[in-house]
């Protein structure tokens, strides 16, 4: 069974949440853990990697923390998934199955197809599909939380 490894799925629920949660602030990783669940030693790395792939700014300061670096439609789910690849794996070609026939010339081949689709499908999901989702569930974004309607 395909399976996307812990940080992956992290990294992605950390970009949504920053998105979702964010108004336009930056969300400190406390704010994150907080409300995902998600490990702290983890999360300090995953978003200093997505800093560094060009997905999330780092904000400097008492009320810094980390911003997407473009609107959320422009974020994909498969540039997420990519950049936390090339950090796991190191490289992004898939490694060869097996040495035999059968494994090069037909399992390999199959395994690199569904890979490629399994992109495809990711690279059409933006963050901002994934915010509708949320909304849509019924889960509360803070920025309502933290607008001030009083003229």
């Amino acid at each position: 069974m395909l399976r996307p490894s812990k940080k992956m799925l992290f990294a992605i629920e950390a970009v949504l949440d920053i998105a979702y949660h964010a108004g336009g602030e930056p969300v400190q990783s406390r704010e994150i853990t907080r409300r995902q669940g998600i490990p702290r030693r983890y999360l300090e790395q995953t978003l200093q990697q997505l800093v560094r792939a060009g997905m999330l700014t780092g904000v400097r300061g008492p009320r810094g923390g980390y911003r997407l670096a473009r609107e959320r439609r422009r974020v994909s789910v498969g540039e997420i998934v990519r950049a936390i690849r090339l950090i796991e794996v190191g490289e992004e070609e898939p490694q060869e199955v097996s040495t035999s026939d059968l494994g090069t010339k037909v399992i390999g081949p199959m395994w690199a197809d569904l890979q490629e689709e399994i992109m495809r499908r990711l690279d059409g999901i933006s963050i901002d599909d994934l915010c509708f989702k949320a909304n849509h569930a019924g889960i509360e974004s803070e920025i309502v939380k933290k607008m001030d309607f009083a003229i």
